[in-house]
């Protein structure tokens, strides 16, 4: 038994000893140059993501743009009828912001409001809005007036006042 642990403890030590010189012993490397190849296909994904890219981005803005001019129509024809609402009340007497007006004030109103809005305003915002009469019915609908006011006695007169001229 201690015959096999002697030969053991010799095959082991001449083992060890051979793979420390091993070990030791320079090995040959060899170099990746992976920066290259990293290099080379990301510049092969950018040619081929880049137009996939710009291809999604161009859609989006398709289908966009259509919900984005309404917006901004809408907007535009929101801020037209305030500016010549609130012209329309400067300009005729017995009118004020804030005020409860009266039929005849309130088709007066509406009729300078209208006629403001065809000398200043850009055709497309006009047309747009509905024409004259469609500006008549956006005045009408942002005006405080008395109780009995409604579209027949005050919105009508306006308009035929409009046409008439």
């Amino acid at each position: 038994m201690t015959r096999t642990l002697v030969v053991a403890l010799a095959l082991a030590s001449a083992l060890s000893t051979h793979a420390l010189a091993v070990e030791a012993a320079p090995m040959p490397s060899v170099v990746i140059p992976w920066g290259d190849y990293i290099v080379s296909a990301g510049t092969m994904l950018t040619a081929i993501l880049l137009p996939v890219l710009v291809g999604l981005v161009s859609g989006a803005v398709y289908q966009v743009a259509p919900w984005a001019r309404l917006v901004l129509t809408q907007s535009r024809i929101e801020q037209m009828t305030k500016a010549v609402t609130d012209y329309a009340l400067n300009a005729v007497e017995g009118a004020a912001k804030g005020q409860t007006l009266t039929i005849p004030v309130g088709s007066a109103v509406i009729a300078k409001g209208v006629q403001r809005a065809v000398d200043v305003v850009p055709a497309k915002v006009l047309a747009a809005a509905g024409g004259e009469k469609g500006v008549a019915e956006l005045i009408f609908r942002t005006l405080k007036l008395e109780d009995g006011a409604n579209a027949g006695n005050t919105l009508a007169p306006a308009q035929a006042a409009l046409s008439a001229k």
